[in-house]
């Protein structure tokens, strides 16, 4: 079918774009921090690849502290059936975290601006 006979996007498949998701409901690469702190208010598992020392220095109480390196075992941890967000301190390593999730089959997706803008988004932290 020619691309102008396709038909377009529903306005919600638009706006699950827009918004950090896809129009067939599964999580986007990356959200926003204030978007990563409504998906875990409304069930989605919290994953933080940090470091220990990072960890230690300060995290979000619901999170489950799975360091990079150590994501392959995440299947012990984690629920497939859950959306999965990744936090990092920048937003870097949350990025290929989330990646290698989505490679062993999990819905995941990278906080935008790490543990600082989940912080400023709302997101509690534990020191």
């Amino acid at each position: 079918m020619p691309s102008s006979q396709m038909p377009s996007p529903s306005l919600l498949g638009r706006l699950r774009a827009f918004f950090g998701g896809s129009s067939d409901g599964r999580l986007g690469t990356t959200v926003t921090a204030a978007r990563a702190v409504e998906l875990v208010r409304d069930g989605a598992s919290l994953v933080d690849v940090r470091e220990k020392a990072e960890w230690r220095s300060g995290h979000a109480p619901q999170a489950v502290h799975i360091p990079l390196a150590d994501l392959d075992r995440a299947s012990r941890r984690l629920v497939k059936d859950r959306p999965v967000v990744v936090m990092c301190a920048s937003g870097m390593r949350s990025r290929t975290g989330a990646k290698h999730l989505r490679s062993l089959g999990y819905d995941a997706t990278s906080v935008s601006g790490g543990i600082g803008a989940w912080q400023r988004a709302g997101g509690s932290v534990r020191r």
